[in-house]
C-alpha cells in the first residue's frame, strides 16, 4: 500500500487537497473532533489533568481552547493525552485498507510525531501567506491559538524540501485538481521526482 503523507502550514488547504486525490483518507483533526465527542477515557484523562478547569463531556473545543491560551504547557499535556489515540486510529484505517494501493494521511504533525516512513510519499501544499491569512479570517479562526499550534510545527521550509511533491495552492479548485492528478499518476507508478 502506497502512502501519501500531506503536508503545509495550518489554512494551507490540506484537507481541501486531500480530497481531491479521491482515495480513502485519514484525517487527525476530523479524528481529534470524534474522540472529544466520543472517547469518555479522553475526557477522563483531561479532568484528572486539568482538577480545577472546567471540562465537561462531551469534550467542548472552546474549554480547550482557552486551557491551551492560558498556558504554553498546556497543549503538551493535551498532546500527551489525545496523540496516542489518534495514533491507534491511524492503525487500524491503515489495517482496513490495507488491500488499497494507495491512501492519504491528512495529519499536522506527521513529521514531528515520527508518524511517517521512509517510503511513504510526501506532498506539501504550498500558499501564499496571505491566501491563508484570507482563508483564516474567513473561517473566523483564532490567530492567537494558531499562532501556538504554529509553534508546535516544523518549519514549512524543512517540510518542503523533505516533500517529494508540491502542489501551489492558489484555493481555485481547477488549478490544484490538475497538479493532483498529475501527481496522483507519478505516485501510483512509483515515481519520485518533483518533474
Amino acid at each position: 500500500m502506497i502512502k501519501i503523507a500531506i503536508l503545509g502550514d495550518i489554512g494551507s488547504g490540506k484537507t481541501f487537497v486531500s480530497k481531491l486525490f479521491e482515495l480513502p483518507t485519514f484525517n487527525a483533526d476530523e479524528e481529534v473532533i470524534r474522540i472529544y465527542r466520543n472517547n469518555k477515557q479522553c475526557f477522563y484523562k483531561l479532568r484528572k489533568k486539568f482538577k480545577n478547569k472546567k471540562i465537561s463531556f462531551p469534550i467542548n473545543k472552546k474549554d480547550l481552547i482557552n486551557l491551551i491560551l492560558e498556558k504554553k504547557n498546556n497543549l503538551k499535556i493535551i498532546n500527551k493525552i489525545v496523540h496516542p489515540i489518534v495514533r491507534n486510529k491511524m492503525k487500524n484505517f491503515l489495517k482496513k485498507n490495507k488491500r488499497k494501493k494507495a491512501v492519504v494521511l491528512d495529519i499536522p504533525l506527521l513529521l514531528e510525531n515520527k508518524l511517517n516512513k521512509k517510503t511513504d510519499f510526501l506532498v506539501f501544499i504550498n500558499s501564499k501567506k496571505k491566501d491563508i491569512n484570507k482563508k483564516l479570517k474567513q473561517r473566523k479562526s483564532n490567530l492567537k491559538l494558531i499562532n501556538r499550534l504554529r509553534k508546535f510545527q516544523l518549519p514549512n521550509k524543512i517540510k518542503k524540501n523533505r516533500a517529494n511533491f508540491i502542489i501551489n495552492n492558489n484555493f481555485r479548485k481547477f488549478n490544484v485538481k490538475k497538479n493532483v492528478i498529475i501527481i496522483k499518476k507519478k505516485i501510483l507508478k512509483n515515481e519520485r521526482s518533483y518533474s
